[in-house]
């Protein structure tokens, strides 16, 4: 499969209002407070036509609740079936969680633009995620597990405050048997971890990087996210292979509402994932 510009989109509707029935075929309980929904367009021609990146997200619609914009978790090989990960937060998410597999599910989408996955060729990949912003890179990491991005090299570090807390732990094997690197990381160790302790930017200073050959993908807190930023720039790789993935409240998803402005941005349409010397200014600013 051939995967388009990162400035691009794919789309699976013309119409970005227009809302597809799905049905939820599978629910996989994370961690706690976090299931996996696997979404089956209800409509043949609309799973046929249905297209996206690593690194868009979805509106999922539950009628008479709501909407929440949710991150694609799944990979682009098999766009007819979708997974969204999901935590538990709000109106919508509380409602989806009580879901059952049969049970109808609206999509609207897919929306934002990519990972640049057309700079990641023979490069050296260093994807880091906190908590639940690994969701947002897992389309991509299935990608790279598989073949479909020619990288020279993937390393995954993934951080969070406990060890019960680390997502999708039952997929850390395979991905380590198809050549990706994969540290973890905790804040808060339980008795049985044998782990490092402490955060992701203490793992990102012992990796052996070639700043000149090595591309960022960054998701999490937007904390976390600058400062391992600015970490990178230091050990030398430059500002334009540097990217983040901001987690926003989005109610639109197409720049009508303002609720996701950032600075002059808006993180569903020129995001959500940003260049860091876009942003980097924007960042500086708390709670923008």
């Amino acid at each position: 499969m051939t995967l388009a510009s990162p400035t691009s989109t794919a789309r699976g509707t013309t119409d970005p209002w227009t809302s597809h029935a799905a049905r939820i075929v599978g629910i996989t309980e994370e961690i706690a407070g976090v299931r996996s929904y696997d979404l089956l367009f209800s409509d043949q021609g609309q799973r046929l036509a249905y297209r996206f990146l690593p690194g868009q997200f979805n509106m999922l619609h539950l009628p008479g609740i709501g909407e929440a914009a949710i991150s694609i978790s799944s990979s682009p090989a098999r766009p007819d079936q979708l997974t969204h990960t999901v935590r538990a937060v709000g109106n919508v998410t509380d409602a989806l969680a009580r879901a059952s597999v049969g049970d109808a599910v609206l999509v609207r989408g897919p929306f934002g633009n990519a990972w640049p996955v057309d700079r990641l060729d023979q490069r050296d990949v260093v994807l880091v995620a906190g908590g639940l912003g690994l969701a947002s890179q897992r389309a991509l990491i299935v990608e790279l597990a598989r073949g479909a991005i020619p990288c020279r090299r993937a390393t995954l570090l993934h951080g969070s405050k406990h060890p019960a807390d680390l997502l999708y732990q039952q997929e850390y094997a395979g991905w380590q048997a198809s050549g990706i690197d994969v540290h973890l990381i905790v804040n808060t160790p339980s008795p049985e971890w044998t782990g490092p302790v402490g955060l992701v930017t203490d793992i990102f200073k012992t990796l052996p990087l070639v700043p000149a050959e090595t591309t960022l993908l960054c998701c999490g807190p937007d904390r976390m996210m600058t400062a391992v930023a600015e970490l990178a720039l230091k050990q030398g790789i430059s500002p334009a292979e540097i990217y983040l993935s901001l987690e926003r409240n989005m109610s639109c998803a197409v720049a009508h509402c303002g609720l996701c402005q950032f600075g002059p941005l808006f993180v569903c349409r020129d995001g959500p994932v940003f260049r860091h010397d876009q942003i980097a200014r924007f960042l500086a600013v708390p709670q923008l």
